[in-house]
């Protein structure tokens, strides 16, 4: 029987890193990063931590001070009822949560419902535990929302959880509060655990709201949350996220996890997470309407593209996923077995020196689109736009 690690596939993510590094002047469209600067009390949180000399171990799960915050937080903002800090445990980003998460969660043979498209990463979690991700479609025709009735018919005697990730990666779609009723129904029904992904829990737009699933009735039992304090916080390369986990044997696990893979999260990055929390945090309602800005102006620029990419501005996160024309094809013709995402996202490496992530990447449904980052600054995505525009246009 050979390691499951070996099934896992390597992002294309991380292809396309490669591959712009040798681009001179590039457009990192690709980038899933916010071009903003760290807030200033988190960084100046984490001088004082160094000059203090917090150097040293600490507690596996993180500062009793920071998962208090937290818990706060998460009964304040979200509404998950925690009933105490210890449900709360730190972790090494968002990344290395959801990793602790499936190890958690799934055993070898276990099925989990995943959406499709869905960031990569996530399913190399799922396939490096020997469990088997099972894509439901998010569709284009419902705002890239699940349609209902197939996310049931995808439940067998094998599934053991489902996974939400909302605002959604790479599509933007947010789910509603009656689709989340409706998965939680699902859930409880079919006596299923939900993995609840939300790193962009805070970057929603139109009017758009976020809601936690472990919110609702009855589910905070039953589901594992993931966050991060890399989206809002504008703290990407820090590495620094939260999991939280009701179920006692499960977060003995997780915990245990923690101790095995990292001892414990960096200490100076946690007290610049203390930093973020005792401050007003006024910077995620500034960045939300700078982002909204920067969203409305790259979809404006692609008009000047002559229908070769097209999309809707989306409601939540900072991507803009593209369908690109069926009838494009690079010169020369697509070469045999190359799909047109990969082809596109080639192309305009090569061309326009501009990165974007090939939609096929994220799954099947993916296939015909590319993913591109609007949280980058102004100038970036205009030079981009123009260089697409000699391109494409």
């Amino acid at each position: 029987m050979g390691n499951p690690l070996d099934a896992v596939p390597l992002s294309g993510i991380f292809s396309i890193r490669d591959m712009m590094s040798t681009v001179d002047r590039p457009f990192r469209l690709d980038h899933g990063d916010i071009s903003f600067d760290t807030p200033a009390p988190i960084r100046e949180a984490m001088k004082r931590a160094l000059d203090a000399g917090e150097t040293h171990y600490v507690q596996t799960g993180g500062l009793p001070r920071l998962r208090a915050l937290l818990a706060d937080k998460l009964r304040d903002r979200n509404a998950i009822p925690v009933d105490d800090p210890d449900e709360v445990l730190v972790t090494a980003g968002g990344m290395h949560g959801l990793y602790l998460i499936a190890r958690t969660v799934l055993d070898p043979g276990d099925e989990i419902i995943v959406p499709d498209p869905v960031w990569g990463p996530t399913l190399g979690h799922i396939l490096a535990t020997g469990a088997t991700p099972v894509p439901c479609p998010l569709r284009p025709t419902l705002g890239w929302r699940h349609d209902l009735e197939e996310l049931h018919a995808k439940v067998t005697p094998r599934t053991r959880a489902l996974l939400v990730n909302t605002p959604h990666n790479p599509t933007g779609g947010v789910l509603t509060r009656s689709d989340l009723e409706a998965i939680a129904a699902l859930a409880r029904e079919r006596d299923l655990m939900v993995i609840s992904d939300e790193p962009y829990e805070d970057i929603v737009y139109d009017g758009a709201r976020h809601v936690s699933l472990a919110a609702l009735p009855e589910m905070y039992e039953r589901t594992v949350s993931v966050f991060t304090f890399s989206k809002s916080h504008v703290m990407t390369g820090l590495r620094l996220g939260y999991v939280v986990v009701k179920n006692r044997k499960l977060r003995a696990r997780v915990l245990k996890l923690i101790s095995l893979t990292a001892s414990n999260v960096s200490s100076v990055v946690q007290y610049g997470g203390l930093g973020a929390l005792e401050s007003d945090q006024h910077w995620i309602a500034t960045n939300r309407a700078a982002l909204e800005a920067r969203r409305d102006r790259f979809y404006a620029g692609l008009a000047g593209l002559g229908g070769t990419l097209t999309g809707s501005p989306p409601a939540g996160a900072f991507f803009a996923f593209l369908r690109i024309d069926p009838d494009w094809e690079p010169p020369g013709g697509l070469a045999p077995g190359r799909s047109q995402s990969w082809a596109m996202a080639e192309h305009l490496i090569r061309q326009a020196r501009v990165g974007t992530i090939p939609g096929v990447d994220f799954g099947v449904v993916g296939e015909g689109y590319i993913r591109c980052c609007f949280a980058r600054e102004p100038s970036e995505l205009d030079g981009a736009l123009a260089s697409m525009r000699e391109v494409l246009g």
